[in-house]
């Protein structure tokens, strides 16, 4: 089940190498001695001048050093993923075997099952993350504690928070990620591929009313601002909850019956959820979702908003057909 915990993250990533903090240059200048004339003042002006042209300077350079010691500082080489939806991102990156460390929610692709274990999103083992010696720990706004961030700051621990939430964002926040582990070539190829198919999946025709269930009791459904609701406008239907009040909210049958949605998506989870709403859609038999068989089951795809986003929005797609 998808949960909003209201925290938000702020984004807080280290160099690598610090380049050194260079104290302002101040020429010496002799103090003034004597008049107009012998040098006294003379001498001062001439240094005064060298200062102006000098500083300029200096500052080109320092703007140089700290230029070349970005470019050439050292990409992270040991990483832990603390959300399923960056382990995918990872992998797809091509930085599976930089990952020393998942939660234990990223099962995908296969190979991620295998990697060391930090526990939760919400709750992960700072003992364990510490005791991995990551160069970078990979977070997100979504799902993710910022006091956690904190802790690890307060411990010399290289963060980075991916920011994006909501469907349109994806493509860049994968750019950034990997402009940021340093493999910016092939973070800018899964994005486009990803742009690629989110447009060709775009529909402005079917104007089907839609709900989806997160969870059946308490029924949870997907409202405003959640990628899920991007996908449902994106396939051209009108999300019956767009003007919820939270992203997630609890609904009541009474709300559902009166809104008489056509289509009832129901996100898959990790348990058997066809026997989990069997009683719940009972109660929503006359609905014309109900009535007419379109409910459909959408696996946990659509929940991570990542690489396989794409696959949950195409299961989508099919059903509305």
């Amino acid at each position: 089940m998808v949960k909003q915990t209201g925290y938000s993250i702020f984004a807080h990533s280290r160099p690598l190498r610090r380049a050194p903090r260079l104290l302002p240059h101040t020429p010496h200048i002799p103090p003034y001695q004597g008049g107009m004339k012998g040098g006294g003042l003379e001498y001062r002006q001439k240094n005064q001048l060298k200062y102006y042209i000098l500083s300029p300077l200096l500052l080109l350079a320092t703007c140089y050093f700290l230029l070349v010691s970005a470019v050439h500082a050292e990409p992270p080489n040991r990483i832990i993923s603390l959300a399923p939806n960056l382990t995918e991102i990872l992998f797809s990156i091509g930085l599976e075997d930089r990952i020393i460390g998942v939660t234990n929610f990223c099962d995908y692709p296969e190979e991620a099952k295998k990697k060391t274990k930090v526990g939760g999103m919400y709750n992960p083992s700072l003992e364990t993350v510490v005791s991995l010696k990551p160069d970078i720990v990979v977070m997100t706004t979504d799902g993710n504690l910022r006091e956690f961030e904190e802790r690890l700051h307060s411990l010399k621990i290289r963060t980075y928070v991916f920011r994006a939430r909501r469907l349109n964002e994806l493509p860049q926040g994968i750019r950034d990620l990997g402009a940021a582990l340093g493999v910016k070539e092939k973070a800018e190829g899964l994005a486009r591929d990803i742009e690629v198919a989110v447009s060709r999946l775009a529909n402005s025709s079917l104007k089907k009313k839609v709900l989806f269930i997160i969870w059946p009791e308490p029924l949870i459904v997907a409202g405003p601002r959640t990628a899920i609701d991007d996908a449902i406008t994106l396939l051209g239907c009108q999300n019956v909850v767009s003007k919820a009040n939270s992203s997630y909210p609890k609904y009541s049958v009474e709300e559902i019956i009166h809104q008489a949605p056509d289509i009832v998506f129901i996100g898959k989870g990790h348990v058997n959820i066809k026997e989990a709403s069997r009683g719940l859609l009972e109660k929503l038999s006359k609905i014309p979702a109900v009535k007419n068989g379109k409910v459909c089951y959408i696996s946990d795809s659509i929940y991570r908003l990542g690489p396989r986003v794409v696959k949950g929005i195409e299961e989508m797609a099919r059903c509305l057909k």
